[in-house]
């Protein structure tokens, strides 16, 4: 839902966007910025495997202007526990059932944490995530009962929650496909280039063209009928 800008002076109302460099959070962004929010874009560099999607949040953020952007340091590859943050556990190249060992735990749970604590510092009531529970890998942390039970804690944790200004988890992509995902954000102008969705790319940050995440992406672009842009490792092309 869009938001007119702040009646005090027509200054525009502050959110806090989760930004983690792939295809889903790129899009939410500007749909946060369409809305006419201030956009505060927030990224963790939380010990992922791979440098390069912190490089993908750069880009994805700096191709708005005026977007304020955080990237804050938190480990939880001390934890381990997912494929993603332990590089002795590989990532899957074919389907799995379950929760894959990809799914990282508690990391959404912390992000929204995060990005609480700095929305309550800007005095922020709207914080977006880009969480799917159509196109995904079966992560308990994307599905819309985890988004209303952690709007229902920030609503009780918080200073602004108890003074009576209710905190909104703003989940946009929520119950769209990947492809109606692609063709929403290409319409805003996102340049999925910038973006890269893969488990294990190389330094270079060109994408496997195997894992879980790359099978979606190719084929959301597919089936929205858009050129994919991302850049394939070389036996995938």
């Amino acid at each position: 839902m869009s938001l007119d800008a702040d009646d005090a002076g027509g200054m525009k109302p502050p959110a806090v966007v989760l930004v983690s460099g792939g295809l889903d959070s790129a899009t939410v962004l500007a749909i946060a910025l369409e809305q006419g929010f201030a956009c505060h874009a927030l990224s963790v560099d939380y010990g992922q495997r791979h440098a390069v999607e912190l490089e993908a949040a750069r880009r994805a953020v700096g191709r708005w202007p005026g977007v304020a952007h955080r990237i804050v340091p938190i480990d939880l590859a001390a934890f381990g526990g997912s494929a993603l943050t332990d590089s002795e556990i590989a990532v899957p190249e074919e389907p799995t059932d379950g929760i894959p060992v990809t799914y990282v735990p508690a990391r959404n749970t912390v992000l929204l944490a995060l990005a609480l604590a700095w929305a309550e510092t800007l005095s922020a009531s709207r914080i977006f995530i880009g969480v799917n529970a159509v196109d995904y890998s079966g992560y308990p942390d994307c599905r819309p009962e985890f988004v209303e039970s952690f709007e229902a804690l920030a609503n009780v944790a918080t200073k602004e929650g108890v003074e009576g200004k209710r905190m909104r988890i703003e989940a946009p992509l929520i119950h769209l496909t990947k492809a109606e995902i692609i063709t929403r954000g290409t319409a805003l102008g996102v340049n999925y280039a910038d973006t890269i969705s893969c488990y294990q790319p190389d330094p270079t940050g060109a994408a496997c063209g195997r894992c879980d995440s790359c099978r979606l992406r190719r084929a959301g672009f597919a089936e929205a009928s858009l050129p994919d842009p991302t850049r394939y490792q070389a036996p995938n092309r």
